[in-house]
């Protein structure tokens, strides 16, 4: 990486990025790898590197975060080990802590489908043995487990045996008469062995050995000979515990040894999975997406700069390469040009150093062998550099690395000297660059700059769009349009008084004042465009969430409309099956008859029951279908003789032999003769009683169709007036089909245009006969009730 690369990436603060990266890892080396981070050009190793990200964000989502805490650098202790030393209860424990991560961390991604770092899982190599052994035998840097070893275990129970031996026999010292020597009554310890704080003046009443005395001379720590036997063989167990930890310590520093390339391993991979994972937080943090690789173009939509808040950054899209190779950007001071040219850069840098980017998912970014930057003003007292100085330094040495894969980015090139000669300068050093291959995104306030943009093939004008009403800038970067400087309207807005601005604005010649006049009306044309789109857009998803409602309204309809249907179909199934029973046990009576008469005309009664079966089975069938609407039966007229009459009461069918003068009828009905009144009979023409009854049955079932497939009320809050009365005439054509007598129309209060479209509507429609606000508990003035026909 060159020098002049590395101060662009310096320029376009990537370490600041970086500095937040290691922020989210969790080790120390974690941090060092993540801080120093540099973009790669190879485009498989980018990609390689976003997707090790994205898998990242995905398990952390899914899973939470792995566990890579306590794990500290183990190199230097691995390899003393290896060399024969002996590790301290410190180094071991930190072996120890990379052992539980490893196999913590191989639990974590145990499982996980293949991506792009669950190999780095597989290669954990854990060791649960040794890491046992450590953590059981070392329960502190300053403190060793009885369970350590059998020999040590041993060691400490004689220890506290002995201990318990010396404390008795003192303890009988304290409760004797020998106490009145003491200077307390407590037993100390003084150069490990067990003593007696004794008063100066009786040091010879307690016979035994003076270990120390006290700075004032008046107490003697005294060991009484009664218990320098046992405080010896006390001191000697002490020596054999320090020995026996020592070669416990030796033993489990060689096991470590043993495996030491294994822990190394373990050690290189956790770090690694760290740094990833500090990239996958990242992207969460900055609600970062993974971007699309390009060895040709960059394309982002929504860019943002990491650095600033995202609430309040401006999100622009920018494209360089595929259209064209070369953007100029002008507008005002403080507009955002630089910011853009930064972010430009700077999110290039990120995804080349494997970050997700601050930008939508639909984002490509160009991979550059490198980006070279001129920003800022780097003007130098000592080197006796200009600003212009400084600038063309920078921009001579861009020139000379410049190739087909560099990114070169210029802020207010050509600035810093006579605005005639910087333009032309600016133009060449351009087209120079455009020469090398190189893409080239660059800003200023020349117009000449502008007029080249516009009559350049593959060179493209872009403004940072300035409010002029706020006279504030909007940080939205507006392709294909030039930006005014905006320089007296900022300077009018910042104080500078009117007679100033009124001299400055005399000053410049009609072929500037034309141009920038271009520029303004260009500007004013584009935003009342973009506020037509987006009320465009705006309408387009009114009609699609409104005709999603209509499509819910429909199929709720037809939801309805089939359970209807079901219903009436299984009343229907079950007064026929009723009337199949019926006709069933008028035969079995027949047959009944049979038996006891020998003269019945049998023909007829089978031709009967076969036609009553016939229709009983087709009115069955109609049932299943759709409803056909059918016509009513004519009114019954006087029974005369001949004809065929069906007995109200009975349901039975018989023939009119004669009519009484009092107008009586005698009927025959199979072998019986019987007489009925005209009300008691009805003249059946045509269908038969089983196919009267289904028309019945089916007419009703159609009318409870209608009714129950017809709202009572319907809900038109949030459409507009047109849309409202349009779906308001469907809904009272269903309600009219459906005979109801009132409906609600639901329409909010809101600015009361809705309210006063639908009143209007009722006023002239056929169908309502009157209408009225709702009441109390009905939905007062956002609800209208009307009776219909």
């Amino acid at each position: 990486m060159s020098e002049l690369f590395e101060k662009s990436i310096q320029i376009l603060e990537l370490p600041r990025v970086l500095e937040r990266l290691a922020d989210c890892a969790v080790t120390d080396e974690g941090r060092e790898r993540c801080l120093a981070l540099r973009p790669m050009t190879d485009l498989d190793d980018v990609e390689r590197a976003q997707k090790e990200t994205s898998a990242a964000v995905k398990m952390l989502i899914l899973r939470g975060t792995p566990g890579f805490s306590g794990i500290r650098p183990v190199a230097a202790s691995l390899q003393r080990a290896d060399m024969g030393g002996s590790l301290n209860t410190r180094e071991l424990l930190d072996i120890a802590a990379v052992l539980r991560a490893a196999r913590t961390a191989g639990e974590y991604g145990a499982g996980e489908e293949k991506n792009a770092i669950s190999h780095l899982f597989r290669a954990l190599t854990p060791n649960k043995f040794l890491e046992e052994t450590i953590t059981s035998s070392i329960l502190g840097e300053d403190e060793i487990a009885d369970s350590a070893s059998g020999e040590l275990a041993s060691i400490r129970r004689h220890m506290r045996a002995t201990e318990a031996k010396v404390r008795d026999i003192l303890q009988k010292i304290i409760s004797s008469n020998q106490s009145k020597y003491l200077q307390e009554s407590i037993i100390t310890i003084r150069s490990d062995r067990y003593v007696v704080p004794v008063k100066s003046e009786h040091k010879n009443d307690i016979p035994g050995l003076v270990h120390d005395v006290s700075s004032s001379g008046s107490t003697f720590f005294i060991e009484p000979m009664g218990v320098v036997k046992a405080n010896n063989e006390l001191r000697e167990l002490l020596a054999k515990e320090k020995k026996e930890i020592e070669r416990i310590l030796a033993q489990m520093s060689a096991d470590c040894a043993a495996h030491k390339e294994d822990i190394l391993e373990d050690y290189r991979l956790l770090v690694w999975l760290d740094e990833v994972f500090a990239r996958a937080k990242l992207s969460l943090k900055l609600e970062c997406t993974e971007p699309r690789l390009s060895d040709k173009y960059l394309h982002l939509r929504g860019a943002r700069h990491p650095l600033l808040d995202r609430k309040k950054a401006v999100a622009n899209d920018l494209e360089l390469g595929e259209r064209f190779d070369t953007l100029v950007i002008t507008g005002p001071n403080t507009g955002g040009k630089t910011v853009t040219l930064k972010t430009m850069g700077l999110i290039t840098l990120m995804a080349q150093c494997g970050l997700h980017i601050p930008a939508k998912d639909d984002s490509t970014v160009r991979v550059f062998e490198r980006v070279l930057a001129d920003i800022g003003d780097e003007q130098s007292i000592a080197q006796s550099l200009s600003t212009f100085s400084s600038h063309m330094t920078n921009i001579v040495g861009i020139l000379e690395e410049a190739d087909q894969d560099t990114l070169i980015l210029f802020d207010e090139l050509g600035a810093g000297t006579d605005p005639v000669e910087g333009a032309a300068l600016a133009a060449a050093i351009i087209e120079s660059a455009r020469g090398l291959g190189a893409r080239v995104a660059a800003t200023t306030h020349y117009a000449e700059l502008k007029v080249y943009a516009m009559t350049t093939p593959g060179v493209e004008n872009a403004s940072c769009e300035f409010n002029v009403d706020t006279l504030a800038p909007t940080y939205r970067l507006v392709l294909g349009i030039p930006g005014k400087s905006n320089a007296f309207a900022i300077s009018r807005r910042l104080g500078l008084p009117e007679y100033i601005i009124d001299k400055a604005a005399a000053r410049l010649d009609a072929e500037n004042v034309r141009f920038e006049d271009v520029l303004t009306r260009l500007d004013q044309q584009r935003q009342e465009m973009e506020k037509e789109r987006a009320e465009a857009k705006r309408l387009k998803l009114e009609m699609e969430q409104s005709a999603s409602k209509a499509r819910e309204y429909r199929k709720k309809l037809e939801e309805e409309r089939s359970k209807v249907v079901e219903k009436a179909q299984a009343e229907a199934r079950a007064i026929i099956q009723e009337a199949r029973a019926a006709s069933d046990l008028a035969i079995a009576e027949l047959k009944d008859m049979k038996k006891r008469q020998d003269k019945l005309d049998w023909q007829q009664v089978n031709d009967s029951r076969a036609e009553s079966r016939r229709l009983l089975n087709e009115a069955e069938r109609n049932i299943g279908g759709p409803a056909q609407e059918v016509e009513a039966p004519p009114p019954t007229r006087p029974a005369v003789a001949g004809d065929t009459v069906e007995l109200v009461s009975m349901g039975t069918k018989a023939t009119v032999l004669s009519v009484n003068k009092d107008g009586v009828l005698q009927l025959q009905a199979g072998i019986l003769k019987i007489t009925a009144k005209q009300e008691e009979v009805r003249v059946v023409e045509g269908a038969g009683k089983a196919q009267k009854e289904a028309r019945r049955i089916i007419t009703q079932a159609q009318h409870t169709l209608r009714t129950a497939a017809a709202p009572s009320q319907i809900d038109l809050r949030g459409m507009m007036t047109d849309e409202a009365i349009a779906v308001l005439e469907g809904f009272l054509d269903t309600a009219m089909m459906g005979k109801l007598e009132t409906v609600t129309i639901i329409h909010g209060k809101g600015t009361g245009a809705v309210r006063k479209a639908v009143r209007d509507y009722c006023r002239r429609s056929r169908y309502v006969k009157s209408f009225r606000p709702g009441r109390y508990g009905e939905g007062e003035d956002g609800v209208t009730v009307a009776e219909l026909r």
